[in-house]
């Protein structure tokens, strides 16, 4: 199972763009859920792989009424949309207000998520874009089936301290306390610092010796570069060599990265297009 489960403290640090930018430069087919609790964003900043908008309708509100039946994972293809560039999207909600239809289906969604790599039939790993998360935010109830949870953070002084404060919240709620870096329970709590690429190594260093000092139970597992003009390239927004982009080529870095350490686990025959390719994304 590969699910993995980008979320962010506080702020906006940036957790859509970095999702949409793994997920676009993912090694295998791959779906890009977006499950933030209070809504949604590429319905105002994607199109259509049709060139026309996304239908806010189809994806996690048209969900909804199938979880409650319960959920085979291969149903989820059915509430997925294209984007322009290829990669596979569940939609968000349009608001927090609609939030309420999925109450209680978050584990359901988790597990279904989660099982995703293993369907016989259209394998995928999931990317969830959880937005800002807090003690008592629904979507914390998939973390638990995930096999990584990434908190994106920047890296002024109040953000890495808040990324700790959470990564030890969650640690707490996941392991059963906090737990120091040798002794990481599962899912693996990581860290994505968006940063400037030029003085990365430091920040990384310094981050991960303060998540140890502090018994996080996580660490840095990469940085994806503050580049607002490749995200506005991600977005469509702006025209330009968006696979020449530092976003594209950190977020490369990080996804060969993770694979090189838990690729084994995540092994699944990948399933996509005609020629059994991993669907094609943005910056492919």
């Amino acid at each position: 199972m590969a699910l993995i489960a980008l979320a962010a403290d506080k702020g906006s640090p940036g957790v859509t763009t970095a999702a949409v930018a793994l997920a676009a430069v993912w090694p295998r087919r791959v779906l890009l859920a977006e499950t933030d609790p209070a809504g949604g964003d590429l319905v105002y900043r994607s199109a259509a792989a049709h060139g026309g908008p996304l239908n806010p309708n189809t994806g996690m509100l048209s969900i909804a009424a199938t979880a409650r039946r319960g959920l085979v994972p291969d149903q989820l293809w059915d509430h997925v949309q294209p984007l322009s560039g290829g990669l596979e999207v569940l939609v968000g909600l349009g608001n927090a207000e609609q939030a309420a239809g999925l109450a209680g289906l978050w584990p359901t969604l988790g597990r279904a998520f989660a099982q995703l790599a293993d369907s016989p039939h259209a394998p995928a790993d999931v990317i969830a874009d959880c937005g800002r998360i807090s003690g008592d935010t629904p979507a914390v109830e998939m973390f638990s089936q995930a096999a990584l949870v990434l908190l994106i953070s920047r890296t002024e002084p109040e953000a890495i301290a808040r990324v700790r404060d959470r990564a030890a919240a969650l640690s707490a709620k996941l392991h059963g306390g906090a737990r120091g870096a040798a002794a990481l329970g599962t899912p693996l709590i990581g860290v994505v610092l968006i940063t400037d690429p030029s003085d990365s190594a430091k920040v990384v260093h310094q981050v991960n010796d303060m998540l140890v000092a502090s018994q996080t139970g996580a660490r840095v597992v990469g940085t994806v570069a503050d580049d607002p003009a490749g995200a506005d390239q991600l977005a469509g927004r702006k025209r330009g060599r968006l696979d020449k982009s530092l976003l594209i080529r950190s977020a490369r870095k990080v996804t060969s990265d993770l694979y090189q350490q838990f690729g084994a686990a995540w092994a699944v025959p990948a399933a996509g297009g005609p020629d059994g390719r991993p669907t094609a994304g943005a910056g492919r």
